[in-house]
């Protein structure tokens, strides 16, 4: 025996084997295996959302996106946007809500109708700005009803997952175009080869034809060759939208309906104390304001000798801020509210409610500065784009406060979304630049009329312009020019009726004459 002080002798090595070469270790060498982790719920998910693209592709879905496919072709190429393209902005969902139908998704549905009519502003108003504003509200909601989106995550994260389902749906076409030929490949062929020599034989004989008759060439269809490579992009990218639409509908995101981990309540008088300051000191502020809500125009006059563009100005950007920043903050805070107890639970929604209150106070001010600035110098884009964005605020306030009333608020934000496109539809369907119009001349408000910004306005403003006395008719309408619509790609409600009034436009004055409109050169706005 050896004694306890003697070191250890040392481990053998691994006997060699028959060829010389070490043996494969003992288990009693080998490392301890680390066992894998298990996967998480957003992982299966997202494995979930990949593996539907190896399945393939119904036939109608396939039939649709074809169909819907050369519909974008022949009418989305075109001079100006018009009915064509609403057509193909509800043609696209055509493969995609019998899907979403069959799961029941009312709240997606909503939102996709909301994104069609936004698109349809394209065939009545004419106004640029608002058109544009329209489509991407229009995008931005379609992308939050293909992707089922009903977390907040899954809001924001709706274009990347569009994005992502878009490329899904590549092999998803592919499969299905495969599944669906099967043994007919060869028939296929030859049906695509006959076609291809038909039309050829038209093409040429039909071009000697109408070259050698005009009257035979006035019957044939026009056709502009030098699009054709447009069209045939246009196609396959509508095409792949609806695609990418219907499969998303049948086989949606799993990761759409994951939550927030709710956030660690904080104790009472912790979360208390920032929260009721705030709420304090914004209701401090909206109380200073209630002399300009009430006084109105004396209350400018005797503030410290504040013009009306002083006072509308000075701080109405500020006040913007402080509304969407109080969003952010309630939506935090009630992350972190205490909610153990029912006295818990009542003080947390009196003192948010109490916040949320106190910024529609601050909202009221904001708008009624606004308007003050309007009655002394006129309306403008841009400043009834503001009104319309802090009127949408407001309204997404009134659903925070709704969604504290029972503590629940899933539905809060595909509501916002919601919220926004409906404010856009409304200002596409006021039609502003006719709004501005009628505002501005007014006989309060002609001694600030800037001629110049009317005829800058587009064709939505003509009927308005047109019902207005001379010389200020004439004035407007001098030397204007609106595209007529030649079919129904760019057909367009505004074009139209201001080509009409336009076409039978009769000068009653003579606006050659420098005194004649000079005097709405708008120099004093």
């Amino acid at each position: 025996m050896s004694d306890a002080g003697e070191p250890t002798a040392p481990t053998d090595p691994p006997p060699a084997g028959p060829t010389g070469v070490a043996a494969p270790p003992h288990p009693a060498w080998q490392a301890p295996a680390v066992a894998p982790s298990p996967p998480t719920r957003f992982t299966l998910a997202r494995d979930a959302f990949w593996a539907a693209r190896t399945v393939p592709a119904p036939a109608p879905a396939l039939a649709v996106s074809a169909v819907v496919g050369v519909l974008g072709g022949v009418l989305l190429v075109a001079d100006l946007p018009g009915l064509g393209t609403s057509l193909v902005a509800l043609a696209v969902w055509g493969a995609a809500v019998p899907a979403l139908v069959r799961r029941r998704a009312w709240n997606a549905l909503v939102t996709a109708a909301l994104a069609v009519a936004l698109v349809a502003m394209v065939a009545v108003r004419d106004a640029g700005w608002v058109l544009a504003l329209c489509v991407v509200v229009a995008v931005l909601a379609g992308m939050v009803a293909a992707t089922s989106a009903s977390s907040a995550p899954a809001v924001l994260l709706s274009p990347l997952t569009w994005a992502s389902g878009a490329l899904r749906a590549v092999p998803w076409v592919r499969n299905g175009v495969g599944t669906l030929l099967g043994t007919r490949r060869a028939q296929l062929l030859v049906a695509l080869r006959s076609v291809a020599v038909t039309v050829a034989l038209l093409l040429v004989f039909g071009a000697l034809f109408a070259s050698a008759d005009s009257v035979f060439a006035s019957y044939l269809p026009s056709l502009d060759v030098g699009m054709l490579p447009a069209r045939v992009v246009a196609g396959v990218l509508v095409a792949l939208l609806t695609a990418s639409l219907a499969h998303l509908a049948i086989a949606p995101p799993g990761w759409s309906d994951h939550r927030l981990p709710e956030g660690r309540p904080a104790r009472r008088g912790e979360w208390l104390l920032p929260v009721g300051a705030l709420a304090a000191l914004v209701l401090a502020f909206v109380l200073v304001q209630v002399g300009a809500l009430v006084d109105g125009h004396r209350h400018v006059l005797e503030t410290l000798g504040l013009s009306y563009a002083q006072y509308a100005r000075q701080g109405f950007a500020q006040l913007v801020v402080v509304t969407a920043l109080t969003l952010v903050v309630v939506g935090v805070a009630a992350r972190r509210a205490p909610r153990a107890t029912p006295e818990d639970r009542l003080v947390s929604r009196v003192a948010l409610g109490v916040l949320c209150v106190g910024t529609l106070g601050v909202v009221a001010s904001a708008l009624r500065r606004m308007d003050l600035y309007v009655e002394a110098f006129g309306l403008t884009r841009l400043r009834l784009l503001v009104l319309v964005a802090e009127v949408a605020l407001a309204a997404i306030l009134v659903l925070v406060m709704v969604a504290g009333i029972r503590w629940r608020g899933r539905w809060l934000p595909v509501a916002v979304v919601q919220v926004v496109a409906v404010a856009m539809l409304g200002l596409a369907l006021a039609d502003p630049d006719a709004q501005i119009v009628r505002h501005n001349t007014t006989a309060e408000a002609r001694e600030q009329l800037d001629l110049s910004y009317l005829r800058g306005l587009s064709a939505d403003a003509v009927p308005a312009l047109d019902a207005l006395d001379e010389p200020l008719r004439t004035c407007a309408l001098a030397f204007r020019e609106v595209a007529v619509p030649t079919g129904i790609a760019d057909a367009n409600l505004s074009r139209w009726r201001a080509a009409r009034i336009l076409a039978f436009e009769d000068q009653e004055v003579d606006v050659t004459d420098s005194e004649t409109c000079a005097q709405w050169d708008g120099h004093t706005r």
